[in-house]
């Protein structure tokens, strides 16, 4: 009999190229969860390395896990990883499921991590995303994220499926952010979404830097966030803010080049004009509430 019982109502889908270095622990990892997904997806987005017969194997002993090889033409490229997930999830449109995920092949997780998530989905029906507070590894040790409470990494991006069929799903994005995307056209229609610090998530390869060097990854990072809609006010103080993570100072002034050269060739916002001016009036409440909180903090201290 299978060490947990596989009665929860979600699906899980997991994109994964090259992975032939972190994916056996992903698997480990899955397996070994209290609450498994009826159905986990790895779809085999034209890998080149041993990804493939990894996956096989163990597919071949865990029925709740299968494998999908997608071929395609091209190298690496921003948009794969949507076009991979969206064949995954085709694969699982008739099961029966209240929720669907992405994870990561290059994440590992805690026994009950999904036996606490699904709760926290339960206990309110208005929670659209959810996932646990991500920490990557850097050097020898893992880093928090330190992600916003009403943002998830897209790591790990549990859906309420009624929520991820609303907002249409991830899209195939020129610079990426389909995680982002998701989750400001979720959160515009009345969802919330949410990282639960308490759940704890291990990501063994820094986002961004599987074909890319840290550095080049937040001048990625940069265009990214001006192909979505970010304010530049928005953006700069995030930079600021973020300034002594690694690579320090440097790192920050990657993102801002990234951005501003992307705006300043005049290359199109990628997101409808309302869910743009919804991020930004978003963005704007949370400069404001930041200044009051600073303002406050200052009047106590005096």
């Amino acid at each position: 009999m299978n060490r947990s019982q596989r009665v929860a109502p979600f699906v899980i889908i997991t994109p994964a190229h090259n992975e032939e270095a972190l994916i056996e622990r992903t698997i480990e990892s899955m397996i070994s969860q209290v609450v498994r997904p009826i159905e986990w997806i790895i779809v085999n987005d034209n890998s080149t390395d041993c990804t493939a017969d990894i996956v096989r194997r163990y597919a071949g002993q865990h029925d709740f896990l299968r494998l999908v090889d997608l071929h395609r033409t091209g190298t690496r490229h921003f948009g794969n990883k949507a076009r991979a997930f969206n064949a995954g999830l085709a694969e699982v449109k008739t099961l029966d499921h209240l929720y669907v995920g992405n994870l990561d092949a290059d994440i590992s997780l805690e026994r009950d991590y999904f036996k606490n998530i699904l709760v926290e989905f339960e206990s309110d029906p208005r929670l659209g995303i959810a996932g646990g507070m991500v920490s990557t590894r850097i050097g020898d040790r893992f880093v928090s994220q330190g992600v916003a409470l009403d943002s998830v990494a897209g790591a790990v991006q549990l859906f309420r499926r009624s929520c991820f069929e609303e907002i249409g799903g991830y899209l195939a994005l020129p610079e990426g952010g389909i995680d982002s995307a998701a989750e400001i056209m979720a959160r515009m229609r009345g969802w919330k979404v949410r990282t639960f610090p308490a759940l704890r998530v291990l990501e063994h390869r820094r986002t961004g830097t599987a074909t890319a060097l840290p550095v080049a990854a937040k001048l990625k990072e940069g265009r990214r966030l001006q192909s979505l809609g970010y304010g530049f006010m928005f953006l700069f103080l995030r930079c600021v803010y973020r300034s002594l993570e690694p690579p320090r100072g440097i790192g920050s002034a990657a993102m801002l080049v990234g951005y501003l050269q992307r705006m300043l060739k005049g290359h199109p916002i990628v997101l409808p004009p309302d869910v743009v001016s919804y991020l930004r009036a978003e963005q704007q409440r949370k400069l404001v509430s930041s200044l009051k909180g600073m303002y406050v903090r200052h009047l106590r201290n005096f």
